[in-house]
């Protein structure tokens, strides 16, 4: 038998069903009643009021004490409105091709952009996709509130779509081209157009036209006058691949217009303090919250800066570089300096004047990558201390031939071009014999420098370089000996960093410039907090603050103490210089434990400099700037280094073993320098060719056993006057 519902339940289940359907229909009336009238009183904002809501919302970025503005976003605005029958058809065209190509066909707001960009932005784990119309972009800068909720967005597309609804799509485009922001205080196509090409928006060709589409994702990144040109340089590509696309230009105009060079006029568009270090900052502040928020959200940061200092070391560089320019054909210096116990920068100058066209100024050396010549070796020499090799352990400074593909004489064996040998030389071309590690650091001496870097291993140098913060230091296969030379790329910002390591006793602490940032609504969004971590030992960092501030051990290189650079009295200061093969590059950089301080000198356009090394160069510009960033600050003193307790006589000074005078490959085993003793030396690739250089050393110089290094070097008279 089958069980049927009663007549009676069936009545009452269907009269429940039309209760429950017509109660959602009244609901959703009274929601969508609701809706209209929101959206009823949702009016659009006033568009003629542009410098009022920009300074309503004007983000401030202050010095340390959060009392002095370094920079106003909009201070000084420059913006002139145009109509857009006077703004040029290439500059429409570019920028709907790259922000909006379907911006005549949408009525405000495209679903499919929205959902596609939400789904990239998922994918990313960020927001790196906006989906944003043309209307939407207006709205969004000229809305007051800047909080990312979904009722803004909702406020957001409504009104986008109700702009599009009763402005014109031609007063829509204008309203934006005249309001995007193009860099600095430029606001609108007119400006910027003056600005980079000098000459009016209704003016520019494609490529302009292009460049300045490319601009408003992110002005200050892809400045002209930044250091991102590349970047732009694709972008700008980008943008006229998509005017191609959408059949605004013939194939012909486009390869022109990417082939097509521009010279950017001078940039006067920004005003305010250590600028170089504002665009820094402004970059992070893009980057973290967004051009928008950035532009309108009203944001005070309080950075890091020492501003009182930073002016001091401004016209210091400014002087000294303008006199190497003079001196040594050195255009450009650059400048930063950091407190090593928290990574803050109190000091960033990225070239002598901001505004110098002929530099150009607004280029920021301090995070360009530039090869360190010797300023790197510290790093290298602070790995072998950490696998047991010591400032008194002996390496010999003679004619070296390192590569096994050529014989120790450097010449190439059958089938490998001459190129493949690699016999480093010093400055002078003049070999010392046998070295102690601390005589060869503090006077850059080359080839036992490579010799170390041959025993650290490459991988552990370049593993510890990474420790440090050096983050273009990274594959090891891209690296040989010559690493230890500055055959690498790194920043200033990032080397001096990495010396605050020795500093601040083997603690690495990131950079940071910021200290704290508010909303508009006074709401702390960010606040400095340390990121540090030990990557050495202080038994280690101990040893290169006691080598690098032995003003004794300088004097084959940099002469009498009471006349060298790098002598502050009774204050001990530890300090390196580089200076690359080509003559491209010099460096200083030096600490203190409460400061480090370092210097890059050049031309930024890579020209060589007179072929002097960094000592002479740099080094008088540095002391300035050392001895006025440390003028106010207690003398304070580096950690004792332990004794050398080292079982073998190499690493105690005494180079003579019981059979003879050898190459160090005879008596340790690389990684465990002072363990066991190697079964078969001669199975190094190297073992030949480093003792071959030494023997025939010593068939020229002939020395005793067991004299001290010291004493040997003073019988050859071999000491140096300059020192890379």
């Amino acid at each position: 038998m089958h069980n049927h519902p009663s007549p009676r339940k069936t009545k009452l289940k269907r009269k429940l069903f039309r209760e429950v359907f017509f109660s959602l229909i009244a609901l959703g009336v009274i929601v969508l009643a609701l809706i209209i009238s929101w959206i009823a009183t949702l009016s659009l904002p006033d568009f003629n009021n542009f410098e009022n809501r920009s300074i309503t919302n004007s983000t401030k970025i202050y010095d340390r004490t959060g009392k002095i503005v370094l920079y106003n976003i909009h201070d000084n605005v420059r913006r002139t409105e145009v109509p857009l029958a006077d703004i040029s058809p290439y500059i429409r065209q570019a920028t709907i091709s790259i922000e909006d190509s379907h911006f005549y066909e949408h009525n405000g707001f495209r679903p499919t952009s929205f959902i596609r960009a939400m789904l990239a932005n998922l994918t990313a784990g960020g927001f790196s996709q906006g989906g944003s119309t043309i209307d939407q972009q207006i709205i969004k800068n000229a809305l007051l509130t800047r909080e990312k909720t979904i009722t803004r967005k909702l406020k957001e597309i409504i009104l986008s779509i109700k702009l599009d609804n009763e402005v014109p799509k031609d007063t829509i485009l204008q309203i934006y081209l005249n309001e995007s922001p193009y860099g600095g205080t430029l606001y609108g196509v007119e400006e910027a157009s003056l600005t980079y090409f000098d000459k009016h928006a209704k003016d520019v060709d494609i490529a302009e036209a292009a460049y300045l589409a490319a601009l408003p994702q992110s002005p200050t990144y892809y400045s002209p006058y930044g250091k991102h040109l590349d970047l732009l340089e694709k972008r700008k590509n980008l943008v006229i691949e998509r005017m191609f696309e959408l059949g605004y230009i013939t194939e012909a105009q486009k390869n022109d217009a990417q082939k097509e060079v521009i010279t950017f006029e001078k940039d006067v568009s920004n005003s305010g303090k250590a600028l170089h270090f504002v665009m820094y900052i402004r970059e992070y502040l893009e980057e973290k919250y967004g051009v928008d928020m950035v532009e309108n959200g009203g944001l005070k940061v309080i950075t890091t800066i020492d501003y009182p200092l930073q002016q001091k070391l401004e016209d210091i560089v400014k002087t000294g570089a303008l006199e190497n320019e003079r001196k040594f054909n050195a255009k450009n210096a650059a400048l930063i300096a950091i407190d090593p116990r928290t990574g803050q920068i109190l000091s960033m100058i990225g070239s002598r004047d901001f505004f110098d066209t002929e530099i150009p100024g607004q280029y920021n050396v301090t995070t360009a990558s530039r090869q360190p010549g010797s300023s790197i070796k510290p790093i290298i020499y602070a790995e072998a201390f950490n696998l047991g090799y010591t400032p008194e352990t002996v390496l010999f400074d003679v004619p070296t031939q390192f590569s096994s593909l050529c014989d120790a004489y450097g010449n190439p064996k059958a089938g490998v071009n001459a190129t493949a040998c690699y016999m480093p030389e010093d400055y002078d071309g003049k070999f010392r014999g046998p070295m102690s590690l601390r005589d060869a650091l503090a006077q850059s001496i080359n080839v036992p420098a490579v010799k170390l870097l041959y025993l650290t291993g490459l991988k552990n140098a370049i593993s510890l370089a990474q420790d440090m913060g050096l983050s273009t230091i990274t594959d090891a296969s891209r690296y040989g000996l010559s690493l230890v030379l500055g055959g690498g790329e790194v920043t200033l910002l990032e080397l001096t960093n990495a010396y605050g390591v020795f500093a601040d006793n083997g603690i690495y602490n990131k950079p940071q410039g910021i200290l704290e940032i508010r909303d508009n609504d006074d709401t702390i969004l960010e606040k400095f907090t340390p990121q540090e971590k030990e990557v050495l030992p202080e038994s280690v960092t101990s040893l290169i603050s006691s080598v690098l501030s032995d003003n004794v051990a300088k004097i084959p290189g940099y002469g009498p103490i009471a006349s060298s650079q790098f002598y502050f009295g009774d204050r001990p200061v530890a300090a390196k210089t580089g200076t690359t093969n080509d003559y491209r590059d010099v460096w200083v950089i030096g600490y203190t434990p409460s400061v480090v301080l370092g210097m890059w000198g050049g031309n930024n356009d890579n020209t060589p400099i007179d072929k002097k090394v960094a000592g002479l160069v740099l080094a008088p510009i540095w002391h300035k700037a050392m001895a006025t960033a440390l003028e106010s600050s207690p003398v304070e003193y580096f950690p004792d280094p332990l004794p050398n307790t080292s079982s073998k006589s190499i690493l105690r000074g005494i180079y003579c073993e019981p059979n003879g005078i050898h190459t160090i490959l005879a008596s340790v085993i690389k990684d465990n320098p002072d363990g066991g003793y190697p079964s078969n030396p001669e199975q190094d690739s190297q073992y030949n060719l480093w003792e071959t250089g030494i023997q025939n050393w010593l068939s020229r110089n002939p020395i005793s056993c067991g004299v001290p290094v010291p004493q040997i070097n003073e019988q050859l008279n071999t000491a140096t006057t300059a020192v890379q």
